[in-house]
């Protein structure tokens, strides 16, 4: 019986080989190009869904249709101004919420149970 070669690979070790160890200059800039790309690729599928320009776009923040381009293409990262703007533009909103592993995290304070108050949690036969 013949053995069949694995095409199994260790991503962490496939990403520390092609764009060095985290933590290093390179992985960073390497993230940061993914994160611009990724921001980019938002803005276009969002800027597609609403029927509107490149030019439309730019003209709605007070930029040029290059500018837009470049944001993108993840050849440049808008500031938070600009980026805030965008999203404004393109009929999106923006919200900023404090993950659901903080809440779980939290020191039990009015409005969170702890794991012991949860229902369904342990044998816990405490009532609120």
């Amino acid at each position: 019986m013949q053995k069949r070669e694995s095409k199994i690979v260790d991503i962490d070790q496939m990403m520390n080989e092609k764009f060095g160890a985290v933590g290093t200059e390179s992985r960073n800039e390497f993230r940061k190009e993914a994160y611009n790309y990724c921001v980019g690729q938002l803005i276009l599928e969002a800027r597609k869904q609403e029927f509107m320009t490149q030019a439309e776009l730019a003209e709605k923040i007070g930029a040029n249709k290059s500018y837009i381009s470049r944001i993108e293409k993840g050849q440049i990262e808008p500031g938070a101004s600009t980026f805030l703007r965008i999203i404004e533009a393109l009929g999106l909103r923006f919200e900023i919420v404090k993950p659901m592993t903080y809440a779980l995290q939290a020191p039990n304070v009015s409005g969170y149970l702890s794991d012991a108050e949860t229902p369904g949690y342990g044998n816990s036969t405490k009532k609120r």
